[in-house]
């Protein structure tokens, strides 16, 4: 059985909440004693997880950082998701709005994104299995609870998946900045995909032709390009305002 370690206050727990019976071992901090960690201790008792009590270099060694925030949890790792929990996914959910990340290898960033997809209510995160960062504990950290409530979907191939979404009806929108027209321009209700590049990079070239559409963020300043968690931000909030008119 395969296990992984989750850390940060957030992560811990958001997995408390929704899937207690994962956590096999948790530590926290010794000589901390405030009420974020007195909530994560009680949550772990109710659960009948037994909390170690250890000093912060037992925490560093097993987050294998020292960005926990005094708790660590050993946890039995989730399956990976694919194309065949997308489907199930898909068949579900009447009106489906999900984020596509093409590339993007930054832990923090996907971080950040889940964030901003969760936010959103985003249902689901889409990502390819290769050249691209998976569920670790700094994605964890950084999505401060976000990495358990939105599922990251990783397929074999991302061309392949969206052209699977658009013969399911939904429409691809990809951030480019060679596109014609601005987000604010486009219309972006109803089944949609919002397909966004790494940083620097961008869409690759095959996502860019498999997209129904290429959008643009329009900038003003001296600076070329956003962070893909604040463009994927930008975007998304921009669906969410005209899913609401």
């Amino acid at each position: 059985m395969k296990h992984e370690m989750v850390f940060g206050l957030h992560a811990v727990e958001a997995l408390l909440n929704r899937a207690p019976e994962r956590i096999k071992e948790l530590w926290l901090l010794k000589g901390r004693d405030d009420e974020r960690l007195k909530v994560i201790a009680e949550l772990a008792a109710q659960f009948g997880v037994k909390a170690q009590i250890s000093a912060r270099k037992v925490l560093d060694d097993k987050a294998e950082s020292s960005q926990h925030q005094g708790v660590v949890a050993r946890c039995v790792a989730e399956p990976v998701k694919g194309e065949h929990e997308l489907d199930a996914l898909l068949d579900g959910v009447e009106t489906p709005f999900l984020l596509v990340l093409d590339g993007v290898t930054d832990p923090h960033n996907l971080g950040a994104c889940l964030r901003s997809a969760d936010a959103a209510g985003v249902q689901g995160v889409i990502v390819p299995k290769d050249r691209s960062v998976g569920l670790t504990g700094i994605v964890r950290k950084v999505a401060v609870g976000a990495a358990e409530s939105v599922p990251l979907f990783q397929v074999t191939n991302l061309a392949r998946t969206l052209r699977h979404l658009q013969e399911r009806g939904v429409w691809i929108v990809g951030a480019a900045g060679e596109a014609d027209h601005d987000l604010y321009q486009s219309k972006l209700n109803g089944p949609l995909a919002i397909a966004m590049g790494a940083e620097g990079k961008g869409l690759r070239r095959l996502t860019r032709e498999v997209c129904d559409e290429l959008i643009s963020i329009p900038m003003a300043g001296a600076v070329s390009s956003l962070n893909v968690s604040v463009a994927s931000g930008i975007c998304l909030f921009e669906a969410v305002r005209q899913r609401q008119s």
